[in-house]
């Protein structure tokens, strides 16, 4: 056992240390072999804690869910000073930087006084820091690790702000009617790779649209994802109660007991 001296409340600096130690020989066995590629979907799955206690409005959970995440940018940090690459001050200094670069209007001497200048500006320094010299630069800046309908929507802005958009919605939606088309005829070639591509054109599409109505597609599938759940779980109950073998039971059967269920307005 490593000696400790325990507190009643503890700083972001005992925190390093405390997952340094958990590093060091001596300490835990399973910190100690971790590298970023084992540990890289933890920083995922602490990202989509944090978002389940903002969406449940739940503080205290937020707290924790923070703490875990924090603790994952940590974890990364200490591999990369194990190695003399940089620390933690690096990060917080390099991150402080880029905000005041960032924010001109308020650091500096340009105007933003609405959302869209201070997203403007804040695009043309991102581009310029980064050196992007063309919009296909900054969509491949777009990291393909992200949910697949978030990277649509983001590479579908990248086009439309240099004028590649339909003028209004009616194309898009054209757009979902003549990909919807093309799946079905790749299904019925029943040619696998086609119908992958033409599946995925079609979710594009859709994505597409979301934007134009200014819906999030992840939150809006999140939320059907939500309901069917709900409705089936309706459904099972009802089967429960009549006797009913779910498994058994013809599609008719269970088609006209789901209608019943979205006629309760569930």
């Amino acid at each position: 056992m490593i000696d400790y001296d325990f507190k009643e409340k503890y700083t972001c600096e005992d925190f390093i240390e405390i997952m340094k130690i958990l590093r060091r020989p001596g300490g835990c066995p399973w910190d100690i072999e971790q590298t970023h590629e084992s540990i890289k979907k933890n920083l995922i799955e602490e990202t989509y804690e944090v978002i389940e206690a903002i969406n449940k409005k739940d503080v205290a959970l937020l707290r924790e869910e923070l703490g875990d995440l924090f603790m994952q940018v940590i974890f990364h940090t200490i591999m990369e000073e194990e190695k003399g690459n940089f620390t933690f001050d690096d990060v917080v200094d390099e991150v402080s930087k880029k905000l005041i670069i960032r924010h001109p209007h308020v650091f500096g001497d340009v105007n933003a006084d609405t959302v869209d200048q201070v997203l403007s500006n804040w695009d043309a320094i991102k581009s310029r820091t980064k050196g992007r010299k063309s919009t296909s630069d900054s969509m491949l800046s777009v990291p393909r690790e992200l949910p697949a309908l978030m990277r649509a929507a983001k590479l579908q802005k990248k086009a439309a702000d240099v004028g590649f958009d339909w003028d209004e919605i009616s194309g898009a939606l054209d757009k979902i009617t003549e990909e919807t088309a093309e799946l079905r005829a790749a299904v019925a070639s029943g040619d696998k790779d086609c119908i992958d591509e033409e599946f995925g054109d079609l979710l594009f599409s859709a994505v597409n649209v979301s934007r134009f109505l200014k819906i999030d597609a992840e939150e809006s599938l999140t939320k059907a994802s939500d309901k069917f759940l709900d409705r089936f779980s309706a459904l099972e109950s009802i089967c429960a109660g009549r006797n009913i073998d779910i498994k058994s039971a013809s599609l008719e059967e269970l088609d006209k007991i789901w209608e019943e269920v979205k006629q309760s307005g569930k």
